[in-house]
């Protein structure tokens, strides 16, 4: 009896390791996906309208994640107990992927991808309303910081702001919409089912947009399109793994590391270089972050600590 037992507790023992440096190599090496992706989408918003481009993401994405969908499959990860929930999280996931590649079209890389790094800010936020946490002034003057940069990169009044400047920072709250839902779904719904339904929602919708801005593609159109899919999708699931190896508060400051890969692919590919007021903001947004990383970081460590001094019930 001792034996089955044993084998049936390891069966059902978390994937999750202590293991920083592992997550952190992951986490590195999904911005090098997640670039590429974000200026292959700004190389072909030339000649495609956004709705398409996130569209065939969106087709890639579903395409990748098909064995999970089919009912025959061992892989079948359908039955949701949140299916509202769900579409409202896939819903904007898609508004994030949608409005970036529209702000990509008109701005450089550097300064839309620095602009969306605002997220945290945004979760700050929204976690007082739906995760019902409490909110120090320390993490909300982070919060002003973060919102200091941004105006420093976009710079709104001057001769050189564009009104596309929004778009990212729509897309850094659709951002934080997703992962407020994807918190309110944790310990609930498999990681499998919830990239699922993303899917199928985003192509849903995009498939009934699409119809009215379509540009039939060239082959080449076609290919970069997949390789967005193939990259954004790699790259958001390399995270996932990622954060079975450390804590978010200990891996997410390293995914700004990220507008050092656009940077460079920027130069490359399109011959921008980010001005001073972009480095400048994106420097106020990367500090932002990073405290409220630390801020969360010091926050578990104190509930933890409040949790082991309390008696059992």
């Amino acid at each position: 009896m001792p034996l089955p037992e044993k084998k049936q507790e390891a069966r059902r023992a978390p994937a999750r390791v202590d293991h920083p440096f592992k997550g952190i190599a992951l986490v590195l090496l999904s911005t090098v996906f997640l670039g590429c992706s974000d200026v292959t989408s700004k190389y072909l918003s030339s000649s495609l309208p956004s709705i398409e481009i996130t569209w065939i993401r969106f087709v890639t994405f579903a395409l990748m994640f098909l064995p999970v969908m089919l009912p025959g499959s061992p892989l079948h990860a359908m039955r949701t107990e949140r299916l509202g929930l769900q579409i409202m999280r896939g819903t904007a996931l898609l508004g994030s992927s949608l409005f970036f590649i529209t702000g990509l079209r008109f701005l450089p890389i550097a300064e839309a991808s620095a602009t969306g790094f605002i997220s945290p800010l945004f979760v700050t936020a929204l976690s007082i309303v739906f995760l019902s946490e409490k909110v120090g002034m320390r993490r909300w003057i982070a919060t002003a910081v973060g919102l200091i940069g941004v105006m420093i990169i976009i710079r709104p009044g001057s001769a050189t702001f564009h009104v596309a400047a929004f778009f990212p920072i729509v897309s850094a709250f659709c951002w934080a919409a997703a992962l407020i839902m994807t918190r309110l779904m944790s310990g609930r719904e498999a990681v499998l089912t919830t990239m699922a339904y993303s899917a199928l929602t985003g192509v849903a919708i995009l498939t009934v947009m699409v119809p009215f801005v379509w540009v039939t593609p060239t082959w080449t159109g076609i290919g970069l399109g997949i390789v967005i899919g193939l990259a954004s999708t790699v790259g958001q699931w390399i995270i996932v793994l990622a954060y079975r190896y450390g804590d978010a508060s200990v891996l997410a400051p390293f995914s700004y590391t990220q507008l050092l890969w656009v940077s460079i692919l920027g130069f490359f590919v399109f011959g921008e270089l980010p001005d001073v007021w972009t480095i400048t903001g994106a420097a106020f947004i990367v500090a932002s972050g990073l405290y409220i990383a630390h801020r969360e970081r010091v926050r578990r460590a104190q509930v933890l600590v409040q949790a082991a001094r309390s008696p059992n019930p």
